[in-house]
């Protein structure tokens, strides 16, 4: 996942009820000030937040997941569940 200008204390990963949940928020200020007055010329504030879901499966525990925060690209990795076959329908051969 891309997420440019922001950090790694940023960006959080919840996982509950199957769903793999990725949350980034973010908050600038930013203040200009006189030197002789220390008056305001201008002041700035940002806030702003995404968010993500993607089910991965009941199966999926926390400590499975791994995630890397790198040059803003979060790269999360997710163990693939094994196919389940139904046994009922199955006739063995021999």
């Amino acid at each position: 996942i891309d997420l440019p200008g922001f950090k790694k204390e940023d960006v959080s990963l919840k996982l509950d009820s199957g769903y793999l949940t990725i949350s980034a928020s973010k908050g600038l200020e930013k203040d200009e000030k006189e030197k002789k007055d220390g008056k305001y010329i201008r002041r700035e504030r940002y806030e702003g937040q995404c968010s993500r879901s993607f089910y991965v499966g009941d199966g999926v525990q926390a400590k499975d997941v791994n995630a890397k925060f790198e040059d803003g690209i979060l790269k999360v990795s997710v163990p693939k569940a094994a196919p389940q076959i139904e046994t009922d329908n199955v006739i063995a051969i021999e």
